[in-house]
């Protein structure tokens, strides 16, 4: 099973903790992009063998050689489609929703963060709900939103072929 940690700031702690499995995705909007650090978390990861991933930037991963890039469920720009992109670049994109998943569908995605499966907040779906909407899309399908080691064999009531999150790997 696929993981992915979402970080906000790079602490060379919390990636060393990680597996070569795990995909890192900088995920900061309150601070503009820092070039550097970008950089250093790339090196980095790529030293310890994971894959690292950037958010809302497609440009700046393509630029900066990166693995692959996160669009967030509030973009919907589809101008990234007539990009080319280097082999084995991953598109992530994360939906709460039908309308949703078929923009990111448009977007061409390679996965699906479909959110929030434990985690009851506003966009509280549960393991049912979850089950329904991953029957709408045939792409790959990653779990968000309070996965924790106790509610993480419930995971395989579900066809997600992995999970996200912050807490869960902190």
């Amino acid at each position: 099973m696929n993981r992915y940690y979402f970080i906000k700031k790079f602490d060379q702690s919390h990636i060393d903790k990680q597996d070569k499995k795990t995909i890192i995705i900088f995920r900061n909007y309150d601070q503009k992009i820092d070039k550097k650090l970008i950089l250093s978390i790339k090196n980095y990861c790529r030293k310890k063998g994971n894959k690292f991933l950037i958010s809302n930037n497609i440009k700046l991963a393509i630029k900066l050689n990166l693995d692959g890039v996160y669009i967030p469920s509030f973009n919907r720009d589809k101008k990234h489609c007539s990009y080319s992109f280097r082999k084995n670049f991953i598109i992530l994109g994360s939906v709460h929703n039908v309308y949703d998943i078929k923009t990111k569908e448009l977007q061409k995605v390679n996965a699906i963060f479909l959110s929030s499966i434990f985690k009851k907040n506003k966009n509280y779906l549960g393991i049912y709900r979850f089950k329904l909407l991953s029957l709408l899309s045939k792409k790959p399908l990653i779990a968000l939103g309070g996965i924790s080691t106790s509610n993480l064999k419930k995971l395989n009531l579900t066809n997600c072929v992995g999970f996200a999150g912050i807490s869960f790997f902190e």
